[in-house]
């Protein structure tokens, strides 16, 4: 479940306690699970301990490299992204500001480099904006998040681009989310 705080009428999206375990299992669970291999195949008390010890080598620098860059996401109260709600409101990350209305496609997109999900949004004046979630961003939640927040103040052609993403019976199964009628 995504972790909401709302001040006034903005609202300070963070990452959900189940995804900050999910990724300190993935990440730092790999890193000790290399440690473990190697240090047991340092033995040689086995005849797989070649194995242990490749496998270990091989791998630790694949889960060192994961863990640097899920690094930032681990900061307590790290506010990924915030919304400012009504027909003025906007996405602010960092220091960008983008209005609803400006917003000409909204995605979720997996960066193949670094394995961390990114929001992508392209704008009508042709800039492309990526916010980094550092994986702490469920997709369902990301989603239910657009659908309830932004959707309502995109322009048209965004509607029609963002329903197209959206599958909204899977919404429905999966967060029990229904789209309020305009």
């Amino acid at each position: 479940m995504l972790n909401l705080t709302t001040n006034q009428n903005i609202v300070h999206i963070k990452g959900s306690k189940f995804m900050y375990v999910w990724m300190l299992l993935a990440t730092f669970g790999g890193l000790a699970a290399c440690v473990f291999l190697i240090a047991n195949g340092l033995k040689f008390d086995s005849k797989y301990s070649l194995f242990y010890l490749g496998g270990g080598i091989l791998l630790s620098p694949v889960f060192l490299y994961l863990t640097l860059w899920s690094l930032p996401g681990f900061v307590p109260g790290k506010v990924l992204l915030s919304l400012t709600e009504g027909p003025n409101g906007s996405v602010k990350s960092k220091n960008k500001n983008i209005p609803f209305t400006s917003i000409k496609n909204i995605r979720f997109v997996r960066n193949p480099l670094n394995l961390i999900n990114d929001i992508v949004i392209e704008t009508y004046d042709g800039k492309i904006t990526k916010i980094r979630t550092y994986n702490q961003l469920d997709d369902t939640d990301f989603a239910v998040l657009v659908d309830q927040y932004i959707y309502p103040h995109m322009n048209q052609d965004a509607k029609t681009v963002w329903d197209r993403h959206v599958n909204l019976d899977q919404l429905f199964e999966d967060a029990k989310y229904e789209r309020k009628a305009e």
